[in-house]
């Protein structure tokens, strides 16, 4: 399958498996790479000293091998209040990224940087003015993230705001995020003008992720009735599975809160203290046993019925395209 993404990053079939706090490891970017798609994972993963060398010089060493059009690239989160930023990103453009996602700040260091070598930047957009921001900076393409999304949801429902960007931006390849795990899902995406499709949760219930089955398990069972939108993690409305514990927690910051984060003196400290303590209740609720469940997850865990392989799933999901296609075939012709 040709489209403007597997042409831009020189993969065989439209599809990113997304970046996921403390979810992607290298075991399952390396899997997405030899089944023909791109893997993607948060810089964010690897805090530790020389962890994020490591796994870049694995990657590339894979990437080498291939005997497929696969690829990988990183997640960074370029606010101010992400405290590795500026390290992070030295590190991948020394390693040469093949490709950056960007979230939640202004990606133009990341666009001048990357394009000094020929890599290539999207960056995630929820609304069409934010799009223009990045797209006059230079971007090559956009993640439209839009309702029931994992992590930090758009507002606004992909069959517009898909259309929306490919209309203002016609040259620019946009990539759907939100709701996505079967191939009618891909297709229907393909259908009104994405270039590709960025998936997420779908991989939280694999073998290779490296969080409790408690965490797989609650993706298999959960409805998409059962995800709802904290502001508790990181300040930024994110969906979490609505546990006890995420009840417990609430989904509001209060006033004292909210004063704190849009003060021009203490805002940027605060967010980052947000953020940090987020990072932690995360980080404690993948491992087995934990009872302060806070598992970051999509609508379409309504989806997903199984724990398999990745490879497993990419190919399915592969496969339900061209069956989804046949059908759209009978229906209208």
């Amino acid at each position: 399958m040709t489209t403007p993404l597997t042409e831009s990053i020189s993969i065989d079939f439209p599809m990113i498996m997304a970046p996921m706090f403390l979810v992607s490891n290298e075991a399952m970017i390396v899997a997405a790479m030899n089944s023909g798609i791109a893997g993607a994972f948060p810089t964010l993963n690897y805090r530790k000293k020389g962890e994020l060398e490591n796994i870049l010089t694995n990657l590339n060493e894979e990437k080498s091998k291939l005997k497929v059009k696969g690829t990988y690239g990183v997640n960074l989160i370029v606010q101010k209040t992400n405290p590795l930023y500026e390290k992070h990103l030295k590190v991948c453009v020394e390693q040469k990224v093949p490709f950056y996602i960007t979230s939640l700040g202004s990606p133009k260091q990341v666009i001048d940087l990357a394009h000094s070598y020929g890599a290539k930047v999207f960056c995630d957009v929820t609304n069409i003015e934010h799009a223009q921001k990045c797209s006059d900076l230079g971007c090559d393409g956009f993640i439209a993230v839009g309702q029931g999304a994992g992590g930090h949801a758009g507002t606004n429902t992909l069959q517009v705001l898909i259309p929306s960007l490919h209309q203002r931006f016609p040259n620019t390849p946009v990539i759907a995020a939100g709701g996505i795990a079967t191939g009618a899902g891909i297709l229907s995406m393909l259908v009104v003008g994405a270039a590709g499709v960025s998936v997420g949760t779908r991989f939280i219930a694999s073998t290779e992720a490296n969080v409790s089955n408690e965490y797989k398990n609650a993706i298999v069972s959960s409805k998409m009735s059962d995800i709802v939108m904290t502001e508790k993690i990181s300040g930024t409305p994110s969906t979490v599975i609505n546990t006890a514990f995420a009840k417990k927690i609430g989904y509001k910051q209060n006033w004292l809160e909210k004063l704190l984060s849009t003060n021009s003196r203490t805002k940027k400290l605060f967010k980052m203290w947000v953020q940090i303590s987020g990072m932690k209740k995360l980080e404690a609720a993948i491992h087995p046993g934990n009872y302060n469940t806070l598992w970051i997850a999509g609508q379409s865990v309504e989806l997903i019925n199984d724990i398999s392989p990745c490879k497993v799933i990419i190919e399915r999901m592969k496969e339900e395209t061209e069956e989804a296609y046949r059908q759209l075939g009978k229906v209208i012709f």
